[in-house]
């Protein structure tokens, strides 16, 4: 049985309406750094399984005790090579089992590992960002799983001199993994130097809003979080967590929060080549008929995948179900008919449901700081109450909303070689300004928690000074409009009306024009009829016109951020004459609450 915690926190009121926000749990002692956790299950369970990834029709698989050693052997060859403490090794390459090995190495020793997302060396164009962070970072040596796959990105001027370090298909002056952990030497002097405070990691902020800031992550940071996952969640302490995970480790989520939860309970990752997009989603249903997860991460879009898989398969919603202890969703709310169907399936499966939960938090708190570990009755969208050791600070911001800011052992100090940006993060009580809005579920009762309500830094302002808060309204047209487009960016700072600039999706018939795209009557007519609803009431609130983009958003022109998501600032400045057009009587224009065609 699911072992959980009854929500319980402790409010604090002050005089200009800012509420202080604690959990009524003390926080448990954590670890010191996170190869204390590898060195621990390397001596109590060194055949256990700690990682795995796919290796033609079976699994590659490394269990504690060899992996302890790889660690420690990788780190000599890297200190062999002249790679000192707190010089930054940066990673091209996504998840992989030489990946974690290497990431825990410079752990280790006191490396800063920089992971970044693949698709910056593979998309063609992308390169100009691992330049531009390479600047910024100064790395030592740079990684990639393939030197062949990764050649061009290696080849980058930035990276002349250094060395390059890949697990196969080595080139010319490139050294291969294995043999690097061959040249080591003793490794205890620098070990020993780590301490809690050691920068470990530097996680690079997603950028939808501003320039991709260098999170200094330390081991005390992580440490701290590890513990108060393990508070809010006990069951955690009864059995090892089985993960099949496919989420990022250049992202804070999968890397800080998940891969670390594996190591710090003595668990397995099963790492998931699939992704949840049409073309490489098979491999993750493929996985999941062989592993079955006791906790389940994902983003929304990724369990409608597999929602629909299990749909008509009765032996994979077996497999799924079966023993999961909790389903855990992530970068935005879990639409109610996926809860619905998937709680349904359990129930068939197991006869109860297993915790369906979310949590809050940024790169810049390792991640989490906000947590519900309490069953909800069929209720997405709640990202809970503050973890052990975490104070939230709620800002009054008008009509209920608060800004949430935060303090914790979780929170960093400082961004990377960026005096400024880290002056501007913390407010004067040392709390971090993250960014974020929320609301009460309820007012009268903290221990129903908060829901999440936008990103401060999407909001803008109409021209009548009306606020229009962009987050909130984004995901409620993104759901009016689902099947007929994949993406979309308000637009209306400084105007007079709210309109959208719309990716389209697959099967909308569209005619290019200009950048632009005129549809079909019917199509036209049919966005019109959704957006029905949004084409009355107030200005903040109010859809006046719509167009359809003829080009897809281009990471290489920085309008998909590392996560996928859309930096919309750089997508506005970059369309800036479409958003004009936008304002204008062109055919491409899909006028909403009025006939004009």
């Amino acid at each position: 049985m699911t072992l959980l915690k009854p929500h319980r926190v402790i409010r604090e009121d002050r005089a200009d309406g800012t509420i202080l926000l604690r959990s009524g749990y003390g926080m448990s002692p954590p670890a010191a750094r996170t190869t204390d956790w590898l060195d621990r299950w390397a001596a109590e369970t060194p055949d256990a399984l700690f990682l795995a990834e796919r290796a033609g029709e079976g699994w590659r698989e490394t269990p504690y005790g060899e992996a302890r050693e790889t660690v420690d052997a990788l780190a000599g060859g890297l200190l062999a090579h002249g790679i000192a403490p707190g010089v930054p090794l940066m990673i091209l390459s996504g998840n992989g089992i030489d990946h974690a090995l290497l990431m825990l190495a410079c752990q280790r020793i006191g490396v800063p590992s920089v992971p970044l997302a693949e698709q910056y060396s593979l998309i063609p164009g992308a390169e100009v960002y691992i330049t531009d962070i390479a600047r910024r970072v100064r790395p030592a040596m740079v990684y990639a799983a393939d030197g062949a796959a990764f050649q061009r990105a290696l080849g980058l001027e930035v990276f002349a001199g250094l060395p390059k370090l890949v697990s196969r298909n080595a080139g010319a002056a490139q050294i291969r993994l294995d043999v690097l952990a061959r040249e080591g030497g003793d490794i205890r002097e620098a070990a020993a130097a780590v301490g809690p405070d050691t920068v470990v990691k530097i996680l690079m902020t997603s950028g939808s809003t501003s320039s991709p800031k260098g999170v200094e992550t330390t081991h005390a940071m992580m440490c701290a979080n590890q513990a108060q996952i393990a508070d809010a969640f006990p069951f955690l302490g009864t059995r090892p967590p089985r993960l099949l995970d496919w989420l990022p480790w250049n992202h804070v989520f999968g890397s800080s929060h998940n891969f670390n939860l594996v190591l710090a309970h003595g668990g397995s990752m099963h790492i998931d080549a699939g992704k949840p997009v049409p073309q490489l989603v098979g491999e993750t249903i493929r996985n999941a008929r062989e592993i079955a997860p006791t906790i389940a991460f994902n983003v929304p879009v990724g369990f409608a995948m597999l929602r629909d898989a299990m749909r008509d398969d009765p032996a994979l919603r077996e497999r799924y179900f079966t023993d999961l202890d909790m389903l855990f969703y992530a970068g935005a709310s879990l639409p109610q008919d996926i809860w619905a169907d998937l709680e349904a399936m359990a129930l068939e499966v197991r006869g109860d449901i297993p915790l369906f939960t979310s949590s809050w938090g940024l790169t810049e708190t390792a991640p989490a700081c906000l947590v519900q570990h309490e069953g909800t009755a069929n209720v997405a969208g709640i990202v809970g109450v503050p973890m052990t050791g975490v104070t939230v600070k709620a800002v009054p911001d008008g009509d209920g909303r608060y800004e949430i800011r935060v303090k914790g052992p979780n929170v960093f100090k400082r961004y990377l070689n960026d005096p400024v940006r880290t002056a501007e993060a913390f407010d004067e009580e040392g709390f971090f300004l993250s960014g974020d809005a929320m609301r009460f579920v309820d007012a009268a009762d903290m221990g129903r928690g908060l829901r999440f309500d936008g990103r401060l830094t999407e909001d803008f302002k109409l021209m009548t000074g009306t606020w229009v808060r962009a987050a909130t309204l984004r995901l409620e047209i993104l759901g009016a409009l689902k099947g007929l487009v994949q993406d979309i960016a308000l637009t209306g700072e400084g105007r007079d009306e709210v309109g959208l600039l719309a990716f389209p999706a697959a099967g909308l018939a569209h005619e290019p024009d200009d950048g632009a795209a005129r549809l079909a009557p019917d199509a036209a007519d049919e966005i019109r009829t959704r957006l029905a609803p949004w084409s009355t009431g107030g200005s903040a609130t109010r859809i006046a016109r719509v167009m359809i983009l003829a080009d897809p958003p281009s990471m290489a022109e920085g309008e998909v951020t590392a996560k996928g998501n859309l930096n919309f600032r750089r997508l506005l400045t970059r369309r800036a004459g479409l958003v004009e057009r936008l304002y204008s009587d062109a055919p491409c224009v899909i006028r909403i609450g009025t006939d004009t065609p």
